[in-house]
């Protein structure tokens, strides 16, 4: 593993898959891969993972997946404790072959937790733990918490347009005449190269963003104010459907 930058507080001991660490907010581990799948899991804060594809984000109630040879990057979200799981590259069930975000319940909290302590590593304590692990691995939903990024350079420029400012309430049409693009042209590449509409992934930017402030202490009004909501109830009920509780309940865990 690629060492942590150096906003990050501490190093990792190297070639560390399997650890647990604290990263300091705006901390970041820098891009490095695996010959090995890992969980990671933010038991406090929020983290998110890029790759090439797009980003992924996980508050504590959710995880990352990432495949074994995925080249991929960091980065907390507040204040982060980072539990991190390699499980083997042959391990049944069979991986999803790119980054998703697992659902996190009690059990599989417990867990990541307790195998993330590097000592447990080779021993049968460990094997144990991981076995068990892996069988609550056959029955977690993914969640979808992905953001894509796109090829083209006028889709990329309006969702950079969108990334430097959620709030943005501009139509697909506006956008696309400040990129210099077309919105139907705009319309068939977000469905193509980004499997969703516009909608779609304007609105799950703005979740995205959502969890960032929210591990930053932001008052949800605030939140929903500058992620784009017309309300803090319209953003409520958006943050709900997705997360399955309120943005309130998340701080709370946090």
């Amino acid at each position: 593993m690629m060492p942590i930058s150096s906003q990050s507080p501490a190093q990792p001991r190297a070639g560390a898959i399997t650890t647990t660490r604290h990263l300091a907010a705006g901390g970041e581990v820098t891009a490095h891969r695996h010959d090995v799948h890992q969980i990671v899991y933010a038991g406090r804060g929020v983290l998110s993972v890029a790759t090439d594809a797009g980003s992924w984000v996980a508050p504590p109630t959710r995880a990352l997946w990432i495949p074994a040879g995925t080249v991929h990057r960091h980065r907390a979200h507040g204040r982060t404790v980072l539990h991190a799981v390699g499980i083997p590259a042959d391990a049944d069930p069979p991986a999803p072959e790119r980054p998703a975000v697992l659902a996190v319940g009690p059990l599989l909290r417990e867990l990541i937790i307790a195998y993330s302590r590097p000592e447990l590593e080779g021993t049968d304590e460990g094997s144990r733990i991981l076995a068990v692990l892996l069988d609550q691995l056959r029955h977690t939903p993914q969640q979808a918490l992905h953001l894509p990024v796109g090829r083209d350079p006028r889709l990329v420029a309006v969702c950079e347009l969108l990334r430097a400012d959620p709030a943005d309430r501009r139509t697909l049409a506006a956008l696309g005449a400040a990129a210099g693009a077309g919105e139907r042209t705009l319309t068939r590449l977000f469905a193509a190269e980004l499997g969703m509409t516009f909608p779609q992934w304007r609105t799950q930017l703005r979740l995205h963003h959502a969890l960032c402030l929210l591990a930053e202490d932001v008052p949800v009004t605030a939140v929903a104010h500058r992620c784009g909501w017309s309300s803090a109830s319209a953003f409520i009920d958006v943050f709900r459907r997705a997360f399955g509780h309120t943005p309130g309940a998340h701080r709370a865990d946090d």
